[in-house]
C-alpha cells in the first residue's frame, strides 16, 4: 500500500501489519542496506516489545538495491526519497512521522535497537532530547577506527562542551531521541552529516530538557562497507569538517561576544589615557602608536561584541535573549548614544583638521596633542557609526526571529 503518488518527490509504502497510533517513531535513513535491513527491522520490533511501547519503524530509503522491499516485508514503513543527504532525509520524513517521540539511528545493525528501553524511560520521564553515548555504553573491538575513537570524537566533543558549556560525552553518536514537537521547532536546515551537530547545538540553544543513555556500538557485518569507506578515505575528514562548521556557525557568539568585549575594554584602556598626549607608566611610554593600536583593538572589539549580540538574537528559541538585548539596546537611547559619539568624535577631529588646512595641507608635528585628540576622535566617530549600523541590524534580527516559523510554534 502506498501514500502519495510515485510520480511525486517523496512517497511512502506501508507494510501489511502497519500499527495504529504509534507513540514512538523509529526513523532511519538507509542507502543500499539489503544485507542488514531485515535483521535491523526485526531488532526494532524486539526493542519496541521489550520497552512495552507501540511504535512504528520508518525507513527513509534512497537505495538502488532491494533495501526497500526487504524493509516492507519485515514490517517497516518505507519512505521513498531521492538521495540528497542524511539531514534532508529527516526533513523529508517529518510530515510522515506519527509518534510523539522520535528515535534516530542507522540501519546497518551497528547500534543495538533491541535495547531502546532506556530512551523510552527517559521520554516518559519528561526529557525532550535523549542522547545516546557509546562511552557510557560499550564499543565492540573493531567497531571504530582508532583515530575516530581516541582523537576525532573525544576532541570535537570537548570543543563543543567548552563552547556551549554542555556536558555531552559523545556528540557523534548516531542513536539519539527527540520529541517530534522539539524537532519541528528546530526547523532543521542541514542537508548532510552536519544535521547531527545541528540537532545537538540547537538542543542547547533551545534549552531542551536533555539527558544521556548508554548505547552499544557494534562492528560492521561481514561483507558490509561503511558509508565512509564507500565514499573514500577522505569522507571521515569531510564529515568532521562540516560538523565543525556547523558547531562554529551555530556558536558564533562564543567567538565574538566575550573576545569582543575583552578587546573593546583593552582598546579603551590604551586609547583614553593617551587622548591628550603620550603617557608613561613605569618603563613603558604609551605613544601615539600605542594609541593607534588601542583604536584598532577597540574597533575590532566593538564589532565582535555587537556581532555576538546578533548571533544570540538569531539563535534565540525561548525569547529571553531577544528580550534582554532589546532592553539593553533600546532603539532611541542607543541611536542617541551613537549620534553623541559621532558628534563628539567629529568635534575632536576639528583642531587637527584646522591645523592641517592652515598649514597648507601639512602637519608640522604629527605626534602633537592635537594628533592624539584626533585619534580619540576617530575612535569615537567610528564607534558611533558602528553602533548605529549594528543597532539597526540587531533590531532587524529581533524582528526576523520573532516572526520566524519556529518562534510562533
Amino acid at each position: 500500500m502506498t501514500l502519495g503518488s510515485k510520480a511525486s518527490d517523496v512517497w511512502i509504502e506501508l507494510p501489511d501489519n502497519d500499527v495504529v497510533d504509534p507513540e514512538l517513531s523509529i526513523v532511519i535513513p538507509a542507502l543500499n542496506e539489503e544485507l542488514t535491513i531485515t535483521e535491523f527491522v526485526e531488532w526494532c520490533h524486539q526493542g519496541l516489545k521489550l520497552a512495552g511501547i507501540v511504535g512504528e519503524i520508518v525507513i527513509i530509503d534512497s537505495s538502488t538495491d532491494r533495501t526497500a522491499e526487504f524493509a516492507v516485508k519485515a514490517g517497516a514503513r518505507v519512505l521513498h526519497a531521492p538521495k540528497r543527504g542524511l539531514g534532508r532525509a529527516y526533513i523529508d520524513a517529518l510530515p510522515f512521522v506519527r509518534g510523539k517521540w522520535i528515535l534516530m539511528g542507522d540501519a546497518d545493525c551497528t547500534y543495538d535497537f533491541r535495547k531502546i528501553d532506556p530512551f523510552v524511560e527517559q521520554f516518559r520521564a519528561g526529557f525532550e532530547y535523549v542522547m545516546g553515548s557509546r562511552w557510557r555504553g560499550s564499543i565492540e573491538k573493531g567497531a571504530m577506527p582508532p583515530h575516530h575513537q581516541y582523537l576525532g570524537t573525544p576532541v570535537t566533543t570537548w570543543i563543543l562542551n567548552r563552547l556551549y558549556s554542555s556536558k555531552f560525552s559523545d556528540i557523534h553518536c548516531g542513536m539519539r531521541g527527540i520529541t517530534k514537537e522539539a524537532l519541528l521547532r528546530m526547523q532543521l536546515q542541514s542537508q548532510s552529516w552536519e544535521y547531527a551537530s545541528e540537532i545537538v547545538l540547537k538542543s542547547v540553544h533551545m534549552k531542551l530538557r536533555t539527558t544521556e543513555v548508554p548505547v552499544y556500538f557494534l562492528k560492521d557485518r561481514e561483507g558490509r562497507l561503511s558509508h565512509h569507506k564507500r565514499e573514500g578515505w577522505f569522507s571521515p575528514f569531510k564529515a568532521a569538517w562540516i560538523n565543525l562548521q556547523a558547531m562554529f556557525t551555530y556558536g558564533a557568539e562564543y567567538f565574538t561576544l566575550i573576545p569582543g568585549s575583552v578587546l573593546l575594554i583593552l582598546g579603551l584602556l590604551i586609547t583614553i589615557p593617551t587622548t591628550f598626549g603620550s603617557v608613561t607608566i613605569g618603563p613603558i611610554t604609551l605613544s601615539l602608536y600605542w594609541q593607534l593600536l588601542g583604536v584598532t583593538l577597540e574597533a575590532i572589539g566593538l564589532v565582535g561584541l555587537l556581532a555576538g549580540v546578533i548571533s544570540k538574537v538569531l539563535f534565540d528559541y525561548t525569547g529571553s535573549e531577544r528580550k534582554r538585548w532589546l532592553h539593553r539596546l533600546r532603539y532611541t537611547r542607543t541611536v542617541g548614544i551613537a549620534g553623541l559619539l559621532t558628534f563628539s568624535g567629529t568635534g575632536f577631529l576639528v583642531p587637527l583638521v584646522s591645523l592641517y588646512l592652515s598649514n597648507h595641507f601639512e602637519l608640522p608635528n604629527a605626534t602633537s596633542s592635537r594628533a592624539h585628540l584626533a585619534v580619540t576622535g576617530a575612535m569615537l566617530l567610528l564607534s558611533g557609526v558602528v553602533l548605529f549600523v549594528f543597532t539597526l541590524l540587531i533590531h532587524a534580527a529581533a524582528l526576523a526571529s520573532r516572526y520566524s516559523p519556529e518562534a510562533n510554534q
